[in-house]
């Protein structure tokens, strides 16, 4: 894989990046929730294929359905997205079937892989509601077979701990915001393990993400515009972006 080199404007100096990342979408980086937009609604197939039209990378949020179904989804109910105050994680999913997203239904994971086919790499954000132990089974039906580019990767440290224990061969990763403390931080990231992190725009330029980018690839999220862009990029091997944060 080609590791992601993005320009940087002058008046910016560039941290030192971490070894070549197997997760490197170039310099389209990854497109936050999909390509979406007026025309095609976050986490849809719609804005799955934007993106792949676009030669981005694909940033996706995931949640598990009561029969242990892995859905793409970001909120814990469908209110918001789809009109219904459904609960994801206390749903079936031939009950989340008749929901729809402008007119789309909710993909699972394995209607994401069949879109993609390893075309582009995949940021899988697991998205926990007290059902962790259920993830290990779900996980090793949804991936069986998939042979593109992925990274999993949550808030949740246990998550990418997890993945060290049942599935080593599947790259893992943290989430981090920018509101957690030193010592919560410290904490999760040694209980994780992460082979990458994706880390909060407001602190990428921090001394410890630095530290860190020399030992794993770093991504930022969620850029939303161009100077963001301009500064995230001297601090991140990748980034995370959306509306007018697009390359």
């Amino acid at each position: 894989m080609r590791f992601c080199r993005l320009e940087s404007p002058s008046k910016w100096t560039r941290s030192s990046p971490s070894a070549p990342d197997p997760l490197d979408p170039g310099a389209a980086g990854f497109a936050h929730r999909g390509l979406h937009g007026p025309d095609a609604p976050e986490n849809s197939l719609a804005a799955f294929a934007a993106a792949l039209d676009a030669g981005a990378g694909i940033e996706c949020d995931l949640r598990l359905t009561s029969d242990g179904r892995i859905v793409i989804f970001h909120d814990a109910d469908a209110l918001r997205l789809c009109g219904d105050p459904l609960a994801i994680g206390r749903s079936l999913l031939a009950e989340l079937a008749s929901l729809r997203l402008r007119g789309e239904p909710i993909p699972t994971l394995e209607d994401l892989f069949a879109l993609v086919a390893g075309r582009v790499p995949l940021l899988l954000e697991i998205k926990i509601d007290e059902d962790i132990w259920r993830w290990a089974p779900a996980l090793a039906t949804a991936l069986a077979g998939y042979r593109g580019p992925f990274g999993v990767m949550s808030f949740d440290p246990r998550i990418p701990r997890l993945l060290k224990a049942n599935f080593p061969e599947v790259l893992r990763g943290l989430v981090v915001g920018a509101d957690l403390s030193s010592f919560r931080r410290r904490l999760a990231l040694s209980l994780a393990s992460p082979q990458f992190v994706a880390v909060e725009r407001t602190a990428v330029a921090q001394s410890w993400v630095q530290s860190l980018r020399r030992l794993m690839p770093v991504y930022s999220w969620t850029i939303r515009t161009s100077e963001q862009r301009a500064q995230a990029g001297v601090h991140a091997d990748s980034l995370i972006w959306e509306a007018d944060g697009r390359p």
